[in-house]
């Protein structure tokens, strides 16, 4: 079995083998994927992650016959920062794994990666809701991008996803997986900072999922990330007062 990492700051994973085809999701930069076939310049992937696959560009990804060590659960911190690529600066978006970096130094085949700046520590992070906030709100007013999973674009799912990171909880990639994950609330009212409110369609599959910052405040992708009022019906647009979305379901991650 041979793996894969990314070396550019979002590598596109597409539906199919080719750069008009959709993309499905991202592999951000330090994340390592299983390979599965090749097909010219592009190779079908099973993300370690959150088990998604899908086609990337092979001159994104760095081929190796055996996994990196973990060195540490470090994320990048902020809203972004730079990492050298052989002497030259590359800008990563926030929540990036440095799961691998020795010190501040990264090797692998033809490049050396070094990342001076602080990190986020994930295991001294709290999931209580001052950190919540603070993590959610880094992504606000990041453009909506169907499968875009970083402050450079981001959907609704991936956006819950790489909050909750932050924190040392994996979550599914999309919107339906996260929803058969954690526990019932029963009631809006009952909901706490970090529940996640899931929402369907009228056919009634969940397409659509956001963070609750209180009972009545939600911070979700949606056009663009922003913050929204929630009643028991669904989320209403704070600009123009219309209902956007059908609330379904409450889940809650952590007691």
């Amino acid at each position: 079995m041979s793996f894969v990492m990314s070396v550019v700051a979002v590598s596109p994973m597409r539906k199919k083998a080719a750069h008009r085809s959709e993309m499905v999701s991202q592999l951000l930069f330090g994340e390592l994927a299983t390979v599965l076939e090749t097909s010219g310049d592009f190779v079908r992937i099973h993300t370690l992650y959150d088990d998604y696959e899908g086609w990337c560009q092979q001159s994104q990804l760095v081929f190796m016959d055996e996994l990196p060590i973990v060195q540490h659960q470090l994320l990048s911190k902020g809203w972004s920062s730079s990492v050298q690529v052989n002497g030259t600066g590359m800008m990563i978006g926030g929540g990036t794994p440095l799961d691998f970096f020795s010190g501040n130094t990264l090797l692998l085949p033809g490049f050396q990666f070094e990342y001076l700046a602080e990190g986020w520590q994930v295991d001294q992070a709290k999931f209580e809701p001052q950190q919540i906030t603070t993590i959610a709100m880094q992504y606000l007013n990041t453009a909506y991008v169907w499968g875009g999973r970083s402050v450079f674009g981001i959907d609704c799912s991936g956006f819950a996803q790489q909050v909750f990171r932050h924190f040392g909880i994996r979550l599914p990639r999309d919107a339906y997986q996260q929803a058969a994950k954690g526990e019932t609330i029963g009631f809006l009212q009952e909901a706490h900072c970090g529940d996640l409110a899931f929402f369907d369609n009228p056919e009634g599959r969940i397409t659509h999922v956001g963070i609750m910052l209180s009972a009545d405040t939600i911070i979700h992708a949606s056009g663009l990330v922003r913050i929204d009022p929630i009643d028991n019906m669904g989320i209403v647009h704070a600009q123009t007062g219309k209902r956007t979305h059908q609330l379904r379901i409450i889940k809650r991650y952590v007691q």
